[in-house]
Formats: C-alpha cells, sequence, structure tokens
C-alpha cells in the first residue's frame, strides 16, 4: 500500500514539474526579443541581491528590497501588460482548443477584399483592413467609428478615400460585415523592426502579435500590398498571391 502511494505521489510530482516546464517555456518563447526579457532579469538581480542581504546582515537593502517584492505581481502586470496579452492570445489560438471562426472561407468575402487592396495599390491609397477570426476585436471597434455594413469594394475604398474623414487607422471586417473604421491599434516598437516600415505596417503587426486576426495592409507611398499574421509580415504580395495566402490561413485556422 505504502508503496503504491509513493509511486502515486511521484507520477503526481513528474506531472506537476512537466506542466510548470511547458507553461515556462511557452512564456519565454513569447517574449523572446521584446523589453520583457531584460526586465525579467532585472527582477532576478533584486531577488538576488535581496537574499544576500538576509545573510550578510543588510538589514536596509533588505527591508527596502522586502517591501518591493511584496507588490512584485502587481509590478509584472503593469510592466508586462502588453506581453501578458500576446501569451494569453497564444494560449487563446492553441489547437487543443475549440474555435468558431467568425470568418468563414468564402471566396466572395476574400475576393472583395483582394479587389479592394489591389484598387488602393493601384491608385496609391494607403489602407488597413483588419479581418476579425476567433479573438473578439470589440475593443478596438469601440474606438473606431461604427460602420456596420455589408462588405463590398466600393465602401473600402470611400473609407480609405484621403478625403474620407474616416480614412485613418484600420477597418475591421468580420463575415461580411465591416463593423467599423478609423480604429487604432498597438504599435509593434521591436528595435529590430526594419526602419522602413511605417505606422500601418507596424500596427499590424501589433494587433496580430496580440490577437489572430489577419491585416492586410497597402502601403500609401509604395503602393505595396503586405499581409500579418501572427506577427509575421509578408510583403509584396500582389492580388493572387494575396488571395492564396488569405486561404490558407482560413483554411488551417478552421
Amino acid at each position: 500500500m505504502f508503496e503504491f502511494v509513493s509511486n502515486y505521489r511521484y507520477i503526481q510530482d513528474t506531472v506537476d514539474i512537466a506542466f510548470v516546464a511547458i507553461i515556462l517555456y511557452f512564456i519565454l518563447r513569447f517574449i523572446e526579443g521584446t523589453r520583457a526579457v531584460q526586465m525579467i532579469f532585472g527582477l532576478l538581480s533584486l531577488v538576488i541581491i535581496y537574499f544576500l542581504s538576509q545573510n550578510f546582515d543588510l538589514f536596509t537593502i533588505n527591508w527596502l528590497l522586502g517591501n518591493f517584492l511584496s507588490f512584485i505581481i502587481l509590478i509584472a502586470v503593469i510592466l508586462f501588460q502588453h506581453d501578458l496579452r500576446r501569451v494569453l492570445a497564444a494560449i487563446g489560438r492553441s489547437p487543443f482548443l475549440i474555435h468558431f471562426h467568425s470568418v468563414k472561407s468564402n471566396q466572395n468575402i476574400l475576393d472583395e477584399i483582394v479587389k479592394s487592396a489591389t484598387y488602393l495599390s493601384s491608385n496609391k491609397i494607403g489602407g488597413l483592413i483588419a479581418i476579425e477570426m476567433n479573438n473578439n476585436l470589440g475593443d478596438f471597434i469601440e474606438i473606431g467609428t461604427n460602420i456596420d455594413a455589408k462588405l463590398s469594394t466600393e465602401l473600402i475604398v470611400s473609407i480609405f478615400n484621403t478625403s474620407s474623414p474616416i480614412h485613418d487607422g484600420a477597418i475591421i471586417v468580420s463575415n461580411d460585415k465591416i463593423l467599423s473604421a478609423g480604429s487604432f491599434f498597438p504599435l509593434a516598437t521591436d528595435p529590430d523592426l526594419d526602419k522602413d516600415l511605417g505606422t500601418r505596417h507596424r500596427a499590424a503587426i501589433g494587433i496580430t502579435r496580440e490577437t489572430d486576426c489577419i491585416v492586410v495592409i497597402v502601403s500609401e507611398e509604395t503602393s505595396k500590398i503586405s499581409l500579418a499574421y501572427q506577427g509575421d509580415l509578408t510583403r509584396g504580395l500582389d492580388a493572387a498571391s494575396l488571395n492564396q495566402r488569405l486561404i490558407e490561413i482560413i483554411e488551417i485556422k478552421k
């Protein structure tokens, strides 16, 4: 009986350690290359100094660090809020979870998006089209201008026309509807990003890191069409390659 209990406890501890290791691996993977890594090392240094101050009876330092570290969870949430959103969004994209997709692989919808991007490109009009997938973009819809109209090339073009008061920012598409226009996304500020990336491209990278949406970008300066997904940017697309990339992503997400 004692041997059975010991074996059960051993299996339980192994599973426990394995789960912790997996969680730490994914956290480190998603914050790799961000400022959070440097902050974590800084906090670890303070923890080491705290324990050293205890051993060497450095009362003042120990008291200061002890009070500081008692608020460490709150401090970490404030400092790492953007990175935490990325990690939670990545968990939401896990293949182990059941998903509902707001964008169906309806070729008519994709055709309208591709036609719009192509028209904007050929006329040197900038554009940012976010396609909602599993993660709800409600927070970004609220800060934009409510549209709630059927998706069409004509409407997209009119929104991004420079004479339109809502041409800045992004439109958000869900199924066959444009939900909002003039929505603004968090910008990616990584120092290793290409210096020639403008606000639209950085906004596309930023929002696709935090959610699972797809973003189509048309550069006003170069007329090039790009697509951002999961923080990765594919540039220099034409109508055929954009359509193919959209189909690939949506089919994978099904």
